[in-house]
């Protein structure tokens, strides 16, 4: 179940840096889209790749894995398949993030019990560009 509507504006709240798995620099990926439109809104992005490893995405330097980020991570957003959530979720923890967000068709539930026993919010199958629109607007 994911988290109630003040949860979410919590985890959200500004300033932020969120970690994006899986994040493409093909402008035509929604891994692209999403964080180019958090990153207008006013949240770091860190984009996280071993393909694009070393070089720049939206103006950020990419790291391969998200145990090389050298700094604090608020939310771990993914974009990868739901087979490869465990692991992430588990550097997610071992980082201290305070959420794992698993995009639009994400729902890995293990990953899910893992962070939530860790304390971290965990949030499954929403996506965070939306889900900012939703709460800056004042829906439901």
């Amino acid at each position: 179940m994911n988290p109630d509507t003040p949860t979410l504006r919590r985890v959200l709240r500004l300033p932020c840096t969120i970690a994006v798995v899986g994040l493409s620099a093909d402008a035509s990926r929604p891994s692209f889209e999403v964080s180019q439109n958090m990153q207008a809104h006013g949240y770091r992005i860190v984009p996280v790749n071993p393909r694009y490893a070393g070089k720049g995405i939206l103006g950020e330097s990419c790291y391969a894995s998200l145990t090389d980020i050298p700094f604090a991570v608020d939310i771990v957003n993914v974009f990868r398949r739901t087979e490869e959530v465990l692991p992430i979720a588990d550097q997610a923890v071992q980082m201290g993030a305070k959420c794992l967000w698993q995009q639009i068709g994400v729902q890995n539930q293990e990953a899910d019990q893992l962070v939530r026993a860790a304390g971290l919010v965990s949030v499954m199958n929403l996506c965070i560009k939306i889900e900012r629109a939703r709460l800056a607007t004042g829906g439901y």
